[in-house]
């Protein structure tokens, strides 16, 4: 029942009756339970039929055709009322409107140039301007110097989709929707680096942990990568540290010279003669020179352990998380997911050091803390819950 209902009370089994009948009747057939998983019914419930998309699909070009027409009509007709107006109006008040417009425009123009901008005391006004081309007040532009927003665009949408419908007829392939990502979603790109060379240094830590202590899984991967811009200064060798550490084992790319590198730390090409390959600068991969890779099964070395310790009483269960940071660093943006069996409602959080929030459909307590520093290396987690009752 909770994976299609995020309440357990009337209003959310009303909201998803269907639903549940749905599934249940995949569950049980003439009182005898079937042997399948919660996996199949959910993909048995979501099954999706090719000519019910397909079907979908051509009734929204057809839809999205016909609003394009009307939108086409309707500018005409007001497009023909402005020059109707404008005709009935004389030709005094036509000039007259025309060198208003014009005067407009090139005081538009002077206003984003130098000259304008520059002069004393008009910064303010460059700024008003500025905002009143985004966020128009009063008088609305006319027709024929403002069309309609997007009316291209949607004419060219439908050639688009009809196209895309034709294919598929053609070929018979399933139809998925396109999903337009949201504006305030898109993730901004990484401003590409300007430095002529750049080093980056990656590393990945995965540890496994037992249930009553001790490492099951350590492991720590890395690599060093170069990056340069400019052919001019491909010529170069790196000098770099090791730290020492005899369980790190290094892996140096086929073209470096190995002995180089293994006798004073220091990464080169084989031939001294030969650059270093250069890339744009939106290519931030760069050109990898060194790996390495370390496994242990001292549980010193794991920057994070977690101790959690639940205590049922009755038909409540009072949990305790608390975790201990190493010192060796700092953590940011630590996430710890807590899974738990089906609740009737979200979880009852009596003390926590950061943020948390209750999946519902997952049944997981997320607990996020931002930043782990030497203010808060240990700190514990209490909440309460009680199990759903079936």
């Amino acid at each position: 029942v909770t994976e299609y209902s995020y309440s357990l009370d009337e209003e959310g089994i009303g909201k998803t009756a269907f639903e549940l009948i749905f599934a249940f009747d995949e569950v049980i057939c003439l009182g005898h339970k079937e042997n399948v998983t919660v996996t199949q019914v959910k993909q048995y419930c979501e099954m999706e039929s090719h000519e019910e998309k397909l079907h979908k699909l051509v009734l929204q070009s057809k839809i999205n055709e016909t609003k394009d027409v009307m939108k086409r009509k309707a500018s005409e007709i007001d497009k023909s009322k402005i020059d109707k107006n404008r005709s009935d109006k004389g030709g005094f008040m036509s000039m007259g409107s025309g060198r208003i417009e014009t005067s407009f425009s090139e005081m538009s123009i002077s206003s984003s140039g130098s000259g304008f901008g520059s002069g004393s005391g008009f910064g303010g006004i460059t700024t008003d301007l500025d905002a009143f081309s985004t966020k128009p007040k009063g008088r609305q532009p006319s027709a024929a110097t403002a069309p309609p927003k997007g009316f291209g665009m949607q004419l060219g949408k439908s050639q688009k989709t009809n196209q895309f419908l034709e294919s598929l007829k053609a070929e018979g392939e399933l139809i998925v929707e396109d999903l337009q990502p949201k504006v305030g979603q898109s993730r901004v790109a990484a401003a590409p680096p300007t430095d002529p060379i750049t080093l980056t240094a990656e590393e990945k830590l995965n540890v496994t942990l037992k249930r009553d202590g001790g490492i099951s899984n350590f492991d720590v991967q890395g690599t060093l990568s170069l990056q340069i811009l400019n052919q001019e200064d491909g010529l170069i060798q790196v000098q770099i540290e090791t730290g020492g550490n005899p369980g790190i084992l290094f892996k140096t790319h086929p073209n470096m010279n190995k002995e180089l590198f293994s006798n004073e730390n220091i990464l080169g090409l084989k031939d001294p003669n030969r650059p270093f390959p250069t890339g744009p600068a939106g290519d931030a991969a760069g050109v990898g020179l060194l790996k390495w890779r370390m496994q242990s099964a001292d549980e010193s070395m794991v920057p994070l352990s977690i101790n959690c310790w639940p205590s049922v009483s009755g038909n409540e269960t009072y949990v305790s998380i608390e975790y201990e940071a190493s010192a060796m660093f700092d953590l940011r943006n630590v996430v710890i997911s807590v899974p738990l069996p089906a609740l009737r409602e979200a979880p009852n959080v009596r003390q926590i050091d950061g943020e948390w929030r209750y999946d519902s459909r997952n049944s997981i307590l997320e607990w996020s803390i931002l930043l782990i520093d030497n203010s808060n290396r240990r700190s514990v987690h209490f909440f309460q819950y009680r199990k759903l009752q079936v």
